[in-house]
């Protein structure tokens, strides 16, 4: 599932050459961006429930069931929620910057976010679980919470998190689907025709039930009662609000915030641990999801990611203040600034490796050469992102990006030695 700020995907976020950029902000990015990458390559870039005969084949052995345990229980619902959290960050330093210097970005802002839109659309075509497309809609109401009091922010952005848009929509719907028929079941006549397209089909055709049917279960998925694009806009808020405390710029000295800060990610952990486990510990082995105890569970879980997520912010900056540890996280700044090049090409990498209009090794690989594999192009990236950014300014997407939303082109080389 997106910095993919605009102009912040890269370029408003510091660097240590650039006063104007916040060097831990682009590192937290990248970090988050390779978590991302070990999620959507044990899927098999599927974003799709996979048939259980498929899912069983890839996680035979100990090792495979550990590489996958580790990702559902660390990167799954972890990272994109951080990768979120940072784009409504990037959506304060814009709007912020643009204030200072005595003007409005949120016209601007808005004009990226359909820019945004079409970019995502494209990369929806090779990957159908993009989140750019989201990001880009959800973007839209964002604008007027710039100009609210935090107290109105984080008040909306914790009835979010306590669930309400997936009450309100299972009350309407009584559990229905709101834009799709097929239910999200593994083995559901739906899924498994689309798992052999995958498997067998063409790219036009991939495209195309990507781009029409994929976004439809996308946004079943998002807004329907798994109510992860509400989600994902609490993420905004949280990022808009940290903004507002400057607390990346005074990292180095917030102590007493930071002490509060994973002092209650721990304690909210607890409490969303342990009522997802009482309640679906009633509801036994075959969980029916249009029962209310159901999505209180839900809602449990979704407390237990915000906790994970909040825990791994407060722990990146505990480390990032020590010399050693800030050495190896700063590796991931460049990844980071190159967040929406790397984003779409590392789905262009992995959807050729496992559909079958590339290599066709969707479902034959076991998680724990895939774990290797998502490794692989993480360094890879890192190693050429850090390469790229010696002679060029941005990466090619968010040059492209860049230059769209001013109208203007800019110079891709540095003009720096």
């Amino acid at each position: 599932m997106p910095n993919i700020p605009l102009e912040n995907m890269t370029s408003h976020v510091p660097t240590i050459t650039n006063p104007k950029r916040i060097v831990i902000i682009d590192a937290l990015r990248g970090f988050a961006l390779a978590g991302i990458v070990f999620t959507h390559m044990l899927e098999n870039f599927v974003a799709a429930p996979i048939p259980q005969k498929v899912a069983e084949a890839m996680s035979t052995g100990f090792v495979d069931q550990l590489a996958e345990g580790l990702v559902n229980f660390l990167f799954r619902g972890k990272f994109f929620a951080l990768f979120s959290f940072l784009f409504g960050l990037s959506f304060f330093i814009q709007m912020d910057n643009a204030s200072k210097r005595g003007s409005y970005f949120g016209w601007r802002f808005l004009w990226r976010l359909i820019i945004l839109f079409v970019i995502g659309f494209v990369h929806s075509m090779f990957y159908r679980g993009d989140i750019l497309t989201l990001y880009a809609f959800l973007g839209v109401f964002l604008i007027p919470f710039f100009h609210c009091g935090n107290r109105w922010i984080l008040g909306f952005a914790v009835i979010l998190f306590l669930g309400l848009g997936r009450y309100m929509v299972f009350f309407i719907t009584q559990g229905e689907n709101l834009f799709m028929q097929a239910n999200l079941n593994p083995e559901s006549p739906f899924f498994e025709a689309y798992f052999n397209l995958l498997k067998e089909g063409p790219f036009p055709k991939v495209a195309v039930s990507n781009g029409m049917e994929g976004n439809l279960m996308k946004a079943e998925f998002q807004f329907g009662i798994f109510s992860r694009g509400y989600l994902t806009f609490g993420f905004f808020l949280l990022g808009l609000y940290m903004g507002r405390l400057q607390f990346f710029k005074n990292y180095l000295t917030e102590k007493r915030f930071l002490k509060r800060l994973w002092i209650g990610s721990l304690v909210l952990l607890g409490v969303s641990v342990t009522g997802m486990s009482l309640i679906f510990a009633n509801l036994g082995p075959e969980v029916d999801f249009k029962t209310w105890p159901a999505l209180f569970g839900l809602t449990f879980y979704d407390l237990f990611n915000l906790a994970l997520t909040t825990l791994m912010v407060a722990v990146f900056v505990l480390l990032y203040k020590r010399d050693a540890a800030r050495r190896f996280l700063s590796k991931f700044a460049p990844y980071g600034r190159m967040a929406l090049t790397n984003y779409f090409f590392q789905s262009i990498i992995g959807t050729f490796l496992f559909f079958g209009w590339g290599l066709g090794y969707i479902g034959q690989i076991p998680h724990r050469y895939v774990f290797l594999m998502a490794l692989a192009i993480v360094i890879t990236q890192m190693a050429l992102s850090s390469w790229w950014l010696k002679h060029f300014a941005n990466g090619p997407l968010e040059w492209l990006w860049r230059s769209l939303t001013f109208f203007k082109v800019y110079p891709l080389k540095r003009s720096d030695p």
